[in-house]
């Protein structure tokens, strides 16, 4: 992250554990899961019918009745986050200037994309129903009009673009946009992740693949256990966080919040298997150490991880194993925890997720809890911040990200408060 230093200064979420910043960060500090039966569709002839979703959000609030039935539930949640971050920042969009429109970027991450949309789609093709089909099928199909839709609503003219990475989608894209603002192309970029793949036919797939959570259906909040001993499979999530990145010395001379300070970013590959990771953990472990050596920090100067961990079996043990190879001696003293415990994975949005959690718990004094986490996996032998957040005053952290295709992204951030 040479050149120009880069602060974020607004926030928006609509998440499982609350719809809105403040809901979610209240969600953190109670250690709230967000897990339970799905209600978005009758789950009753899956063999997993448990997920993390967005509740009581009304998509009809944030786009209009004749375009609701042409675009996927994620449009929406992106353009409820999208509203709250760019007001949280200050940025009135609707008296912005021709000149200020097209300075504005939008870079968004998307693992999934429109996949609900294009599922229905298919059900009305081959149903015999091609007249319920909506016209815009192919557009709105294509992943990236997803960032338009965003571009589109708020009237933003500049570079509108999405990174599909898989489950570290939106680390890559909150990368690409940070680095537009250090080298000097913008002083104002939207970016983060979203993700609602909570569908039949997704949850068949990933049932298929024998990496959801099933054991504990009857008791949902337990089912997401990242690192404890019983953890079974990943649950299903979806939301959206979004961020306002900006100049730092342009936060600060305007008077903004600033939540926190984007220092350093890596992604490495393990170029070794569609799904599963490389025991070594040595990828993963070069993502980490690459992003602290371009944030100019030591391991020792971190004073909390934010874990990808998925509570999959596989990827707790090797992301632990990569830990330590990173950070050397100090991983054992370093606290950190998994949002996922409370949010389930919500794919492509879990980096912007991750660093939400991490910005808002961190300015407020506490680290969140791994929920779940009653009987640890003598393999994943750190301190994850087991069952209850824990107080604590925080200046550097690590945001960590694993994706399908042996990619790997890591973030260092510094807690605006320390600023």
């Amino acid at each position: 992250m040479k050149g120009r230093r880069v602060a974020v200064t607004g926030i928006g979420c609509m998440t499982p554990i609350g719809r809105g910043r403040e809901a979610f960060t209240e969600g953190l500090r109670e250690g709230r899961s967000g897990v339970a039966r799905i209600t978005a569709f009758d789950p009753s002839d899956l063999e997993v019918q448990i997920a993390a979703e967005v509740k009581g959000f009304d998509p009809a609030e944030h786009l209009a009745a004749k375009d609701l039935r042409h675009v996927s539930r994620v449009v929406p949640l992106s353009l409820a986050a999208a509203g709250e971050a760019l007001a949280d920042a200050g940025v009135d969009s609707e008296r912005l200037t021709l000149e200020e429109r097209r300075a504005i970027s939008v870079i968004l991450g998307s693992g999934g994309g429109p996949v609900e949309f294009f599922e229905k789609m298919y059900g009305h093709w081959y149903r015999g129903d091609v007249k319920k089909a909506s016209v815009y099928a192919i557009p709105t199909g294509t992943i990236g009009t997803l960032s338009s839709e965003i571009s589109m609503r708020f009237g933003l003219k500049g570079p509108s673009h999405v990174v599909s990475t898989g489950c570290t989608s939106a680390a890559d894209a909150i990368a690409y946009a940070a680095k537009s603002i250090a080298w000097g192309e913008r002083d104002l970029v939207l970016t983060g992740g979203a993700d609602a793949v909570i569908t039949p036919g997704i949850m068949t797939g990933f049932a298929l693949m024998k990496i959801l959570a099933s054991a504990r259906q009857a008791e949902p909040e337990t089912a997401s256990r990242p690192f404890d001993a019983g953890r079974d499979g990943f649950v299903l999530g979806e939301g959206a966080w979004l961020f306002v990145l900006e100049p730092l010395e342009r936060a600060l001379a305007r008077g903004a919040t600033v939540y926190g300070e984007l220092l350093g970013y890596a992604a490495t590959c393990d170029a070794y298997h569609r799904v599963r990771l490389d025991d070594s953990g040595e990828e993963p472990a070069r993502a980490m150490r690459e992003a602290l050596s371009d944030a100019g920090l030591a391991a020792a100067d971190l004073g909390y991880l934010q874990y990808h961990g998925t509570s999959t079996v596989l990827n707790d043990v090797i992301e632990t194993r990569a830990t330590k190879l990173a950070l050397d001696g100090t991983a054992p003293r370093l606290p950190g925890s998994t949002v996922k415990s409370q949010i389930g994975h919500p794919q492509g949005a879990s980096g912007a997720a991750g660093l939400a959690a991490t910005l808002l718990s961190l300015r407020e004094g506490f680290l969140p809890a791994t929920l779940n986490l009653r009987e640890p996996d003598p393999e994943c032998d750190l301190d994850y911040v087991p069952l209850a957040p824990r107080a604590a005053e925080v200046e550097h952290a690590l945001v960590n990200g694993i994706a399908f295709g042996s990619k790997n992204s890591a973030w260092v951030v510094r807690n605006g408060r320390a600023l």
